[in-house]
């Protein structure tokens, strides 16, 4: 007899985790111990769950490095415990989030499921309650034990995307993320459709391993008609910043001014690590295919393809972190490790 999975249920702090008080309307940390109390519904599910929580949860702006070391180092302590995992987590930077831990998170064979809501779980309206219980299905579903999801994902408004395929589009409406450049994993109607062709298979018999060393002296330069050369020259001979992403126009198109490619190509030359990614939600960088992209790709800047802004955050963090230099670098950058891009 196949025992009912075990769920490990990770409050980081964020709209999800947020209760109104009756009485005086005020917003106020829910007691994830009083879980099964708040939300009886979780025990028609054919699971059981343990929840963990930050000792200070905190607003999601406020997430950073240290705290996805947190995350990642309580799925390690916990892995061989627990048949998947939940992570209840702001939606602002929850793309981030996932992005990172998709790449902290080697060898992953098993469910890591982020959700969040727009709304407190104890508003009458909230979405809260349809995400996290269907986010523990969704960590719960297996084939004679073996789990069905083994990879991180991002369940919201009844879409299970991966979670490095993400963005936050809206602010307002409960769809608030999109998967534009991969299909969504899986869909929750009446009942839970799997898109097993999507899935990400990891290798097999391998170890978790932790790579929580994560370098934050990168930076974003999104680029703008009129970008001010000034400004330019400040953060490319900046001597602090190891990694640049620049967010160019279409399919990776900047203007040809000599200053800005000059500016570029010594940064390079300097040991700056430069990713092109394109500004657009969804489509990808094809370098060489229009004039304005050709110097890109003369003078060495890696191609990040259709990965996010936000998973290429966390994969440029990641490589610094692990002191992947030169060469290598741009290899390894533009080669799919976690299936962050095609």
């Amino acid at each position: 007899m196949i025992k009912q999975p075990h769920i490990l249920l990770i409050y980081t702090g964020g709209t999800i985790g947020m209760i109104k008080d009756v009485e005086t309307g005020a917003l106020k940390a829910f007691d994830f111990n009083s879980l099964l109390v708040k939300i009886p519904e979780l025990r028609l599910l054919d699971c059981t769950i343990d929840t963990v929580s930050f000792d200070d949860p905190i607003d999601s702006s406020n997430m950073n490095p240290k705290y996805w070391g947190d995350i990642a180092t309580i799925i390690g302590e916990n892995y061989t415990k627990y048949d998947g995992f939940v992570v209840l987590h702001g939606s602002d930077t929850m793309s981030y989030s996932a992005s990172a831990l998709s790449f902290m998170l080697e060898n992953l064979a098993k469910p890591v499921i982020f959700t969040g809501s727009q709304l407190p779980i104890g508003d009458l309206r909230t979405d809260a309650k349809e995400n996290l219980i269907t986010s523990i299905q969704m960590a719960s579903l297996n084939i004679e034990g073996i789990p069905i999801i083994r990879e991180v994902g991002l369940y919201f408004e009844y879409k299970l995307y991966r979670g490095n395929r993400t963005t936050k589009l809206n602010a307002e409406h409960f769809e608030a993320f999109e998967s534009l450049n991969y299909p969504h994993l899986a869909e929750s109607g009446v009942h839970l459709n799997v898109n097993s062709e999507h899935l990400w298979r990891p290798k097999p018999n391998a170890d978790l391993i932790l790579r929580t060393a994560m370098d934050t002296n990168i930076g974003v330069l999104k680029l703008f008609p009129g970008i001010s050369r000034p400004i330019c020259e400040a953060i490319l001979r900046s001597k602090l910043i190891k990694g640049l992403i620049i967010e160019t126009y279409g399919s990776g198109n900047a203007t040809t001014e000599d200053w800005f490619l000059k500016l570029l190509e010594k940064a390079i030359a300097r040991g700056l690590h430069i990713v092109n990614v394109t500004q657009c939600a969804g489509g990808s960088v094809n370098m060489g295919q229009y004039e304005t992209s050709s110097q890109l790709k003369l003078i060495g800047v890696i191609s990040g393809k259709d990965i996010t802004t936000e998973a290429a955050v966390a994969k440029l963090m990641y490589l610094l972190g692990e002191n992947i230099e030169g060469k290598e670098f741009k290899t390894i950058f533009e080669t799919s490790l976690r299936g962050e891009m095609s």
